[in-house]
């Protein structure tokens, strides 16, 4: 297995990642910390997958997409973390004024799990931000430690993947996503 991570333009890739099996559900389609949360509460049905089509037509697109040959196996969801509600959460600090990317979601399809693409994404992510002349980028996982994750809410990342792949613990935050707290790890691409 060859693992590709490629920015996520192509709409029914990132469809087949994060779209509902029924038009008219309601899924997040990873916009909850995208877009501003009236905006985010709005949108229903298929006026979801139409904002995200328009994201993949945008510079820079809305991620960035694993794919296993030509399947798209997993997605990972990274911007400025000035176009993210990150960049006004009272949860998550701001350790310093760089215009840092964001990385928040990390999702690899049922059956590809276990088998390395959530770390191929998180450095296609890393890469994908470098690209995009980001002079750092951050992450929010849940620190866990030994505990067992629930799949649902693991979309956040652990904190012993990103710290695997050269991030390092920048601050604690008050936010707690399925009974363990996150932390704001950071890696400096400058």
């Amino acid at each position: 297995m060859s693992i590709e991570v490629r920015p996520a333009s192509v709409f029914e890739d990132v469809q087949a990642l994060l779209g509902p099996k029924s038009p008219d559900a309601n899924v997040c389609w990873c916009l909850s910390y995208r877009i501003p949360s009236k905006l985010n509460g709005e949108l229903r049905g298929p006026a979801r997958g139409a904002y995200v089509t328009e994201l993949c037509r945008r510079q820079p697109p809305p991620g960035v997409l694993a794919y296993d040959g030509d399947e798209p196996v997993g997605w990972a969801a990274v911007a400025p973390r000035s176009d993210t509600a990150f960049a006004r959460s009272r949860r998550i600090p701001h350790v310093d004024d760089l215009p840092v990317w964001s990385l928040w979601c990390v999702r690899v399809r049922p059956g590809h799990r276990k088998k390395g693409i959530s770390h191929a994404l998180i450095a296609g992510a890393v890469e994908f931000a470098r690209s995009q002349g980001a002079p750092a980028i951050e992450a929010y996982p849940l620190d866990n430690g030994a505990a067992r994750v629930d799949m649902t809410m693991a979309y956040a990342g652990i904190r012993k993947n990103f710290e695997r792949a050269g991030f390092t613990y920048a601050a604690d935050t008050t936010s707690v996503l399925a009974g363990h707290p996150r932390v704001l790890m950071r890696l400096d691409l400058r």
